[in-house]
């Protein structure tokens, strides 16, 4: 056998007996990989750089291949107990883009025929659109910008929702034909009731939960895909609602589109109806409604969304979901008709300019700018008009050129 040892600096060989198998060492992220001695090729021949070569990449491939084998061996063993028909998760992160990301691995990898899954999970303040919505018509960019708030789009459909730390994101996961939103709500209910018998809370035709009747403390979106479906919900605790109304309001007038609107509710915290109900108590109280109602006998489990050996391909998920291209890009088409006021150096000249834009994929795919003569030549205006031509849509930005 030929036993090659592989860290960041060196590679050693020594001879000894065959059996060609792989072993990965999780001493200091070195890697052992054994593999069976050609006939042909000895240690002692180790000299030929073409063999050398191609037993370097022989003996890597194995290495790599025993990495992923690893990799969904971890993830089986979270996912596949035979002995449960349920499973919760609770994840340690706070980045939205993590937690989104992890929703889709399990959508896409986990088989849920036959178990469920609730993923409990909380944020750094976010504020999350739906798939099929438009961000500048959803939320006040430039206030989260100033706020260092970053804005992500899910892929369940749905309105728009400001997360924090004061609000807990629940996801059911189950096969397609186990999909059933109210039931789902009907552990929620139950669980605040147990914990505190008098709140008056109920779910209602819309599928979200209202506290007194008037009160929204959840809103509620979903996914179904061929074979599995998804259903995730907010639930408000202790959030900051002063940010809520700051963030929650469009950044660009003027937008005509077909995208799905958000529904604005007046919202409510459960501490400000219950002001005892800590964390720890709602959480428990969740777990267990669920595990009653599902037949589940094990406790939550903590996880890591960003964990590449239970979640191999997640971190690409991640990236996707963070990137321009999916945030503002998979915005559905829309048109922009606004007026702008032109102010000159004098404090009493100024102006209005009338700019019309169409925009898809987040690009300006054609610009029409009005302005008087007197202020901008045809010429100039139809210049302008040509240079925002293909450029990602920025209100500011175009307001900007105009003004200069």
């Amino acid at each position: 056998m030929c036993i090659w040892y592989q860290n960041t600096s060196a590679f050693s060989f020594y001879s000894e007996g065959c059996n060609g198998s792989c072993v990965s060492s999780g001493l200091n992220g070195h890697r052992w990989c054994t593999e069976a001695a050609s006939p042909r090729f000895r240690c002692d021949e180790a000299l030929d750089p073409r063999r050398t070569m191609l037993s370097h990449l022989r003996r890597t491939f194995c290495v790599l291949s025993a990495g992923v084998q690893r990799a969904w061996s971890s993830s089986s063993c979270l996912f596949m107990d035979p002995s449960s028909p349920g499973l919760v998760l609770q994840s340690q992160s706070t980045d939205v883009f993590q937690n989104l990301a992890l929703e889709d691995w399990i959508d896409a990898h986990v088989d849920l025929q036959q178990r469920s899954i609730l993923l409990l999970w909380r944020n750094r303040p976010a504020v999350v659109i739906g798939r099929h919505q438009n961000p500048w018509a959803e939320c006040s960019l430039p206030a989260m910008r100033s706020a260092q708030v970053p804005v992500a789009r899910r892929r369940s459909g749905g309105g728009t929702v400001y997360h924090d730390l004061g609000n807990l994101n629940l996801t059911f996961f189950a096969s397609k034909k186990a999909y059933d939103r109210r039931r789902n709500l009907k552990v929620v209910t139950d669980a605040l009731q147990r914990v505190r018998p008098q709140l008056d809370v109920q779910a209602t035709d819309r599928l979200d939960i209202l506290l007194n009747g008037q009160y929204k403390i959840s809103g509620t979106a979903s996914r179904l895909s061929r074979k599995s479906s998804y259903h995730h919900c907010t639930l408000l605790h202790s959030a900051d609602r002063s940010a809520i109304t700051t963030l929650l309001r469009p950044s660009c007038p003027g937008i005509h589109s077909n995208a799905t609107p958000s529904v604005p509710s007046p919202v409510a915290n459960l501490t400000d109806h219950a002001p005892s109900l800590q964390w720890e108590e709602l959480l428990e109280a969740v777990v267990q409604q669920y595990s009653s109602e599902f037949g589940l006998t094990s406790t939550s489990r903590c996880i890591d969304p960003a964990d590449e050996v239970l979640f191999p391909g997640v971190g690409s998920m991640e990236a996707e979901l963070r990137s321009w291209e999916w945030t503002f890009g998979k915005t559905p088409k829309f048109r922009v008709e606004t007026e702008l006021e032109l102010r000159d150096e004098q404090p009493a000249a100024r102006c209005s300019a009338e700019l019309q834009l169409e925009v898809k994929n987040g690009l300006v795919e054609s610009c029409r700018v009005e302005v008087p003569a007197a202020w901008l030549p045809e010429r100039l205006s139809a210049s302008l008009a040509q240079a925002l031509l293909g450029e990602r849509f920025c209100p500011h930005r175009a307001a900007a050129a105009l003004s200069a």
